[in-house]
């Protein structure tokens, strides 16, 4: 298959990207770098600059393509409830574009990034496809959702097949967003850098942490899923973000202090969930452990410039 993949300069959309080439797909990385990285690209794709709001230069990236994964979109929590309107502009009105230009071009299925944070703050553990949608705790879950029915809208108006990931608490290799805000990668390098850990909520927080290896394959799956399916995408295991905290610290061997920032607006208290419903349909399990996956993450920031 052809494959679009926007924002897939990305740390999420580079791994998939690469997956799809070694699975034997033609990948077509569209991207505005405004948050991406040219040098994440794997060199086999062939590259498009450009934004999700301008239609005509997507209609073009879209000749021939047989589906598109979409990943293009802000994801900073935190900054999303200080710039809801920018959240919105980017997120939500770029999706609908998009949409429209793959309609212009008649290109019939996309596999969407979603969130768990759509559940909002869930009454009931571990969370399934099932679970009730309440209103999401912060601007970025709640363009998630809006992004989610534009999608549904398209394919019932079009007859395409959609397909939505939400994904849990992704971390691994490659992550190089600047301010960093993801919680694993900035433990990391705070270790590596032997300067005190920034922590909110003392690490109380329950998080499904997955490897970004492990939900890069989730993507290759869902290319073959067809009509309207909705995945969740964790390991189904809750971990408390101070347990992440104390792993990374056995694994280099030392410990360093931490920096208590007390509560931040948005965040849920807990969020994992079941997978069987992906693994009922397509086999996909996560294969790397917490530790594993740690692991391969300090080494990448070990040697990273």
């Amino acid at each position: 298959m052809k494959i679009l993949v926007t924002g897939g300069a990305g740390f999420i959309g580079s791994h998939t990207t690469k997956q799809l080439l070694d699975g034997g797909h033609k990948a077509i990385v569209y991207d505005n770098l405004s948050r991406g990285f040219k040098d994440l690209v794997d060199p086999r794709a062939e590259f498009v600059l450009g934004d999700v709001s301008e239609k005509e230069k997507l209609k073009k990236a879209l000749s021939g393509v047989d589906a598109v994964i979409h990943m293009a979109a802000f994801i900073i929590v935190p900054e999303s409830v200080r710039k809801p309107d920018l959240y919105y502009q980017n997120n939500v009105l770029g999706t609908k574009v998009l949409l429209g230009a793959m309609e212009e071009v008649n290109v019939k299925k996309i596999i969407f990034s979603s969130s768990a944070t759509v559940y909002g703050d869930p009454l009931e553990l571990p969370l399934n496809e099932e679970s009730e949608i309440k209103k999401p705790a912060n601007p970025y879950g709640q363009n998630k959702l809006d992004m989610e029915r534009l999608c549904k809208d398209f394919g019932e108006k079009t007859g395409s097949d959609v397909i939505i990931l939400r994904y849990f608490n992704p971390y691994g290799p490659g992550e190089k967003h600047s301010p960093e805000t993801h919680a694993v990668p900035n433990f990391i390098k705070s270790t590596l850098a032997k300067q005190p850990i920034p922590l909110y909520w003392k690490g109380e927080q329950i998080r499904d942490f997955i490897y970004v290896e492990d939900l890069s394959r989730a993507h290759i799956a869902a290319v073959t899923a067809n009509e309207y399916k909705i995945y969740n995408i964790g390991t189904e295991v809750g971990t408390k973000v101070i347990d992440v905290v104390n792993l990374i610290f056995k694994i280099v061997g030392y410990t360093v202090p931490i920096n208590d920032l007390g509560e931040r607006a948005g965040d849920v208290p807990a969020l994992y969930t079941s997978s069987e419903k992906i693994q009922k349909d397509f086999g996909w399990r996560p294969r790397f452990s917490l530790h594993e996956g740690l692991k391969k993450t300090i080494e990448y920031f070990q040697t990273a410039t």
